[in-house]
């Protein structure tokens, strides 16, 4: 006969626990199903914060640019240094050898006097701090160990400061490499909220930047054309042929620029060295505070901190490579804090 249990039931315990998880859940989803439109930041939040972002990568990529300068003058440098260590022993080889040459003649004539076997030492010093050993040498052979002792000296400066620079270079490819990876953040983190966006919010973004600069373009058409000297009228007209040239961080031309690379690129068509960032440009000439004083070719400094610069364009107007994803153009230059001008 088969036996008929009761199905056990499941405790008070147990159904409290899994109604109140339960129950969680729903709420949890409820909840973010409510919060999700929210979450979404609209066109507007979006390009503020992409505008944020790019500000910081420019700022860093200044930093940038100067580290990449004061690399490429260490390696000169250290180049030159290491030339001439090269050619200054092979000066002390000769002198060396001058000295031991006139050792074997004493020593063909009858050996080696003590005061001449100092020719053939390493350390000449330690002989030369003896006056009375001086009493036994003669003019010439004092002077050719002058000739060793200043240019071991000469050498080992050298050496010490090729060290040092070679040190310097070192710490200046490590701050390349923390900027380079800094700049790239920033860049990525813009990219992230950009690729956020609908295709039609990003046209929409785009035809706002397109119609702020053909307003731009045509405010210069209106405004006062006088350059501020021959060369800024060239260094402007180099300017203006490259422009729709993309942004690029670090680059200086001739196809694509960042904003220190485009200024002392247009400024370079016209045989004028400025320097290579904008923080250094901004002592590169004699600042003009107010903007009714600028002319075409001046430098515009923009920013407390000086990390971007354009060329005034006239009428009110910069041009500039204003910030990666943008093209080298126009732009009011009330759109940005304009801190003075720089006239090369």
């Amino acid at each position: 006969m088969a036996s008929h249990r009761r199905p056990k039931q499941p405790s008070r315990t147990r159904v409290t626990v899994l109604t109140t998880v339960a129950a969680a859940a729903v709420a949890l989803s409820a909840n973010a199903a409510n919060a999700a439109p929210s979450e979404k930041p609209s066109k507007d939040e979006v390009k503020s914060k992409v505008d944020a972002l790019y500000q910081e990568a420019e700022q860093a990529t200044e930093k940038l640019d100067g580290a990449k300068e004061k690399q490429d003058k260490l390696e000169k440098q250290i180049s030159t240094l290491q030339d001439n260590v090269a050619r200054g022993q092979e000066d002390l080889n000769q002198l060396r050898d001058a000295l031991g040459s006139m050792a074997s003649a004493q020593y063909r004539t009858g050996g080696i006097d003590p005061s001449v076997a100092l020719f053939l030492s390493s350390n000449p010093d330690d002989y030369l701090d003896k006056a009375s050993a001086m009493d036994q040498l003669s003019g010439q052979q004092v002077e050719a160990l002058k000739k060793v002792q200043e240019k071991q000296r000469e050498l080992a400066q050298q050496r010490q400061e090729a060290s040092e620079k070679l040190k310097d270079l070192s710490d200046t490819r490590a701050e390349l490499k923390k900027k380079k990876q800094e700049v790239q953040g920033k860049l990525a983190s813009a990219q992230k909220l950009l690729n956020s966006l609908t295709a039609k919010e990003k046209a929409a973004l785009a035809a706002q930047d397109q119609e702020r600069a053909t307003r731009a373009s045509e405010r210069v058409d209106l405004g006062n054309t006088k350059a501020a000297s021959g060369r800024a009228a060239a260094a402007f007209a180099a300017a203006e042929s490259v422009i729709g040239a993309p942004y690029d961080y670090g680059h200086a031309g001739p196809s694509t620029f960042d904003c220190s690379g485009l200024t002392s690129w247009a400024y370079a068509q016209a045989d004028v060295s400025i320097p290579r960032t904008s923080e250094v440009q901004a002592n590169a000439g004699t600042r003009i505070y107010s903007q009714s004083d600028l002319r075409v070719g001046d430098l515009v400094i923009f920013y407390g901190d000086h990390h971007h610069v354009g060329l005034y364009a006239g009428g009110g107007q910069v041009l500039h490579a204003p910030h990666s994803g943008a093209l080298v153009r126009y732009e009011s230059i009330g759109n940005m804090p304009f801190q003075f001008g720089v006239r090369i």
